[in-house]
């Protein structure tokens, strides 16, 4: 028999009317809500600056990138779900006074050893399945790499990009991702075994 409570379904009404009040960020999983834990410096300081790096390419333009603050709606088929993403470019917008997007063209995401089973499993299946979905981003906190998912004609390719010297390219935006822009200021800390 289990010792665990047990924990009612949450609706999205109740969600979002909780998400209003001023305190910690929380993800919406099915019924299910999950405090966000804080971001460590690289983190933010990866996030900020490719959040800055997309949002000056878009400036005059009719797309408009957002911050972690502004959730992205998914709807699967048997439940919604309302995540946080690091950036998220949107060119369809919802309400002016709405709390999250339903159609982001761009998501990125920072991971980390603590998040990477979510943002590559969880995120990426449901980000993916989102219809306005070009391309999800997944940049690296500990190292100059990322993962970018593009939409082709017969679904989701996977590519990996390595080292400073990397671009990636958003053409869905007209923009691009430097990796030596977006790891300026960040210190990766020395690989085990590398002198």
């Amino acid at each position: 028999m289990s010792t665990a409570p047990h924990q009612q379904p949450v609706s999205v009404q109740d969600y979002l009317a909780g998400e209003k009040l001023p305190r910690r960020k929380h993800e919406f999983v099915a019924g299910t809500i999950y405090a966000m834990a804080g971001a460590t410096a690289n983190h933010n300081r990866i996030a900020t600056t490719a959040t800055v790096t997309i949002g000056s390419q878009l400036r005059g333009k009719t797309c408009e990138v957002f911050n972690s603050d502004m959730k992205v709606r998914g709807r699967q088929k048997h439940d919604t779900r309302f995540y946080c993403p690091d950036l998220s470019v949107v060119c369809e917008p919802n309400a002016q006074t709405a709390t999250f997007h339903d159609r982001p063209v761009v998501i990125v995401e920072v991971i980390s050893e603590l998040t990477r089973r979510t943002d590559e499993r969880e995120k990426r299946d449901a980000y993916l399945s989102i219809d306005s979905l070009c391309v999800y981003v997944l940049l690296e906190s500990s190292s100059a790499a990322a993962v970018v998912y593009p939409r082709r004609d017969e679904g989701f390719d996977r590519e990996t990009y390595l080292g400073i010297d990397a671009v990636i390219l958003l053409p869905e935006i007209d923009a691009s991702l430097t990796l030596a822009e977006v790891d300026a200021k960040v210190k990766f800390d020395p690989i085990i075994g590398e002198d």
